[in-house]
């Protein structure tokens, strides 16, 4: 009996020890994983600082949507001692209103810092509202660039609910209220109002290719029909202002604004997040399942997943290049 006693004893106090040396290793990861962060999500000061000061580069990429972080992060590059800003977008565009909140927010940061616009490989829809805050616009010769104008889509489970049994009823206070529905047909009503706020928007986005673009007429309605264009033809239709890439914008910068062509050029993060450095991410779950709390580990995998959902869920009206896929 002495000696299952010593041993359980025993047992506990190696189980304690397993436990303050796992809670050790956390901690210890925990603050390496951060300070990785921190050092690789440098804050403006750290990007713009030093002798002569430097030229910001910001990238625009992916879906766009509303976001007060981006807008705070402009904002603040703004009041950095940075030169200028080359601002790089490769985006098919998003909703409206998040394009136009970005549009805005470049247009001010235009206000305070010589900024030129590159576009990588697509500015479509509300890529290219975002392109037009800028006064000076390159492209690449392949570069895809327009689909100016705006939809609605929603979809229509109606005759599917039927076929397996289930239907939707509802209590509404008005004909339109919640128009359109994915349940049953969309009818003129609804069509006519939501065809109605489509056309709206899409004047507010023709009208300000007219004023940004210095474009009426023929050629207003020639490149506001939907249709994408190369860098080649954007050039020609005066949608964009010369062919190059980042070192065409350093020419331009020199040329206007005085800027040494040789003033260093450095990123300038807009979001700063954990989230958006997936290898420490891998890392760090690797880690946690690795000394012995997988369930944790899986619980920042779901995390992640759901972040991934959230970034793709759009809502609303779409300044957005999405070409069909073929059967």
């Amino acid at each position: 009996m002495s000696l299952d006693a010593d041993h359980i004893v025993d047992r506990r106090r190696m189980r304690r020890k397993l436990t303050f040396w796992r809670v050790v290793t956390v901690l210890v990861a925990i603050v390496a994983v951060v300070g990785a962060a921190f050092v690789l999500t440098k804050g403006p000061s750290d990007l713009v600082a030093g002798p002569g000061g430097s030229i910001a580069r910001v990238q625009i990429e992916g879906l766009i949507r509303a976001n007060r972080q981006r807008s705070e992060a402009l904002e603040q590059l703004g009041k950095s001692s940075a030169k200028a800003v080359i601002v790089h977008i490769n985006s098919p565009g998003g909703t409206v209103a998040g394009s136009e909140q970005l549009h805005d927010s470049l247009l001010k940061l235009k206000g305070q810092k010589p900024l030129v616009v590159v576009i990588d490989g697509l500015a479509a829809s509300g890529g290219y509202i975002a392109a037009m805050a800028s006064d000076h616009i390159v492209a690449q010769q392949s570069s895809i660039v327009g689909s100016i104008g705006v939809i609605f889509q929603y979809p229509n489970v109606g005759e599917l609910l039927k076929t397996i049994g289930v239907k939707v009823e509802e209590v509404k206070s008005s004909p339109l209220k919640a128009a359109p529905s994915g349940y049953e047909p969309t009818s003129p009503e609804a069509r006519a109002a939501l065809e109605a706020l489509v056309m709206d928007s899409y004047g507010w986005f023709k009208g300000m290719v007219a004023d940004r673009r210095k474009l009426e007429g023929g050629a207003l309605d020639k490149v506001s029909d939907g249709r994408v264009f190369s860098g080649r033809q954007a050039l020609e239709l005066k949608l964009v202002d010369a062919l190059g890439h980042e070192e065409t914008a350093l020419d331009w910068l020199a040329k206007t604004s005085s800027i040494d062509p040789k003033t260093p050029v450095r990123d300038y993060r807009l979001q700063p997040r954990f989230s958006d450095l997936p290898f420490l991410h891998v890392a760090a779950v690797g880690l946690f399942d690795a000394i012995g709390l997988t369930a944790f580990a899986r619980r920042l995998e779901d995390w992640g997943m759901l972040q991934a959902v959230e970034r793709l869920n759009l809502d609303g009206l779409l300044a957005l290049w999405h070409p069909p896929a073929s059967n």
